[in-house]
């Protein structure tokens, strides 16, 4: 896994091993990027269930301004800090250990950008959404990967689905934005 372009082009990154975890895959990756590129600079990002922080990060580098990492698992939490210690981007980052619901409930923070990729088989897809699109600013745009046979709400709080693209037979990526207007 690498940056694909911005301040940290090519660098690689560290990724979790074992069968709990799935990174998202290069391609998908870059299509979720092609999608929102003309958003990020100088924004707020929001990477939820941050794994190793590789969307968090390609943000950082292509410019945003700040990204909180957030992530349950500590194991994950020690590579988003490699990773974000590696690619120079620690003075514009906020790495957080909490459960999805706990954080988003509980911070004082919006977001331009939010990056949501839970546990496929955990069922908190819906639920993750719903208390992200609280916390997200006018302007917002959340990012949700998906299996296929989730199926997402056209709108929620006053985000309405931008685009859905599919990857293979087992990857759907919802894009969301507040404002589709302009």
């Amino acid at each position: 896994m690498r940056v694909i372009t911005g301040l940290a082009r090519g660098m690689r990154l560290e990724t979790l091993e074992g069968n709990d975890v799935r990174p998202t895959s290069e391609k998908v990756k870059e299509a979720i990027f092609s999608a929102i590129h003309f958003d990020i600079e100088g924004r707020r990002i929001l990477d939820l269930f941050a794994g190793s922080g590789q969307l968090g990060i390609e943000a950082l580098s292509r410019g945003a301004e700040r990204c909180v990492f957030c992530d349950l698992s500590q194991r994950s939490l020690d590579i988003v800090k490699r990773n974000v210690q590696k690619t120079g981007f620690m003075p514009q980052s906020v790495i957080c250990r909490s459960d999805y619901a706990s954080f988003l409930k509980g911070t004082k923070e919006t977001f331009d950008i939010a990056f949501i990729d839970p546990p496929y088989m955990e069922g908190m897809t819906v639920d993750a959404l719903t208390l992200c699109s609280k916390v997200m600013s006018d302007y917002g745009t959340i990012v949700v990967e998906h299996p296929l046979e989730v199926v997402l709400p056209e709108e929620i709080n006053g985000f309405k689905v931008y685009r859905t693209y599919k990857y293979g037979k087992l990857v759907n990526v919802t894009i969301y934005k507040k404002n589709t207007e302009g």
